[in-house]
């Protein structure tokens, strides 16, 4: 694999990090291997490959070339040792924290991670003895109080799934390290929200981080994928287990991953665009209690997102004014060009309701009026204004 000069422009590393034409007949993307078993001419090759399961290709369910691509790419763009792939962003969560937790273990979670996160946690690993603490997001060096003798990762997702606070993420990195005093602790990071372009964990402390790769990566919303991208230590335990757990990702799904980032960095650049404009506008609905953008000016984490990031996607949320269910229903459900549905980081522009309060425990949630999740697409910005409304037009005649 061809290594794109580290002092290239990200938009340039997006165009060739994980590509190989000279080793491909000069064919420009990298080839979809549809593979299980590979052959070895030799005995002795085969038990070669078997002492050294972390390089080369050994069997289809622990790396192709296909996939070693796509995390040569990520994890060059992103400043990582290395990546895995896992078959979506849930997945490569779960072999993370697995990778780093054993029965007796303390793991402390942002109180605003994402939902199935947090489900795995209380469900699965309590099974398995790890005892998840969940934390305010806002703590900062604050954490250093809550980590433990057998505290082992630290779980951080900025800015929040649902509410958008933004993580003192240095501030939280360096007083963990402190307090566990050299011990076995491993900062992790959900990263989707702002994709290996808009920040840059590894600089900041981080020793995992994760990826929905559904979401912005692959940007079409029609494949699932997970990346795991690690330091040169922590590389070895996720990949290890990985392995054990037959974590792995379809390689045409792989391939859509590889075939999203070359386009990623034009189609954030309209998410963001597009995302202020449309919260800029709703914060002027007299409908909206509370925009919760942090690229917006005003917003609480604002000073913090321009001082660690370098741009904002265009995930975002607002609380509307106290109204019924019925009328939310009645704004969103004839929306022509705002669909229903979960997920995000696709071509298309999205309107979901979400329920902080419902899960919630460290900080809870005191908000009296709907929060509605917006992902603003690729369309014409005032077709989208024009949807909304007319959507709120339909909420006001129903309240």
């Amino acid at each position: 694999m061809t290594q794109t000069p580290p002092d290239r422009a990200q938009e340039t590393l997006l165009s060739h990090a994980g590509r190989d034409p000279a080793g491909n007949f000069g064919i420009v993307n990298p080839p979809v291997y549809h593979a299980s078993t590979v052959l070895f001419p030799t005995l002795a090759a085969l038990e070669a490959s078997d002492r050294n399961p972390f390089e080369g290709v050994n069997y289809g369910r622990t790396g192709t070339p296909t996939s070693q691509a796509f995390e040569a790419a990520v994890s060059q763009l992103e400043g990582g040792w290395r990546a895995v792939t896992a078959a979506s962003g849930l997945s490569a969560i779960a072999t993370a924290l697995s990778a780093f937790t054993a029965s007796g273990d303390h793991i402390l979670v942002t109180d605003s991670a994402y939902g199935p996160t947090r489900r795995f946690c209380n469900e699965v690993l309590r099974g398995y003895g790890v005892e998840t603490e969940y934390y305010d997001p806002l703590i900062g060096a604050g954490i250093a109080r809550l980590i433990r003798p057998s505290t082992r990762v630290v779980f951080l997702e900025s800015p929040g799934s649902l509410t958008f606070e933004v993580q003192d993420i240095p501030a939280v990195a360096a007083a963990a390290r402190a307090a566990a005093a050299g011990g076995p602790l491993t900062l992790m990071i959900d990263n989707t929200w702002a994709s290996p372009l808009y920040f840059k964990p590894f600089d900041h402390g981080i020793d995992v981080s994760l990826h929905a790769a559904t979401k912005y990566m692959v940007g079409h919303s029609d494949a699932m994928l997970g990346v795991i991208v690690t330091n040169q230590a922590s590389f070895e335990p996720v990949k290890r287990t990985a392995m054990r757990f037959g974590t792995c990702a379809g390689p045409d799904d792989v391939y859509l991953g590889l075939r999203g980032l070359r386009t990623m960095a034009v189609r954030l650049a309209r998410h963001q665009e597009s995302g202020l404009a449309l919260a800029d506008w709703l914060a002027r609905r007299p409908e909206v209690a509370r925009v919760l953008h942090p690229g917006r000016p005003g917003d609480p984490g604002h000073a913090l997102w321009r001082r660690d990031f370098t741009g904002a996607s265009g995930l975002f949320a607002a609380v509307l004014r106290p109204c019924s269910k019925a009328a939310v229903a009645a704004m969103l459900d004839h929306l022509a060009l705002f669909g229903i549905g979960y997920s995000w980081g696709g071509f298309e522009s999205l309107a979901l309701p979400v329920y902080p309060a419902r899960i919630r425990s460290a900080v809870p949630w005191s908000e009296p009026g709907p929060v509605i999740r917006f992902h603003a697409g690729l369309e014409n910005i005032d077709d989208l204004i024009r949807d909304l409304d007319q959507g709120f037009a339909r909420l006001s005649a129903a309240l």
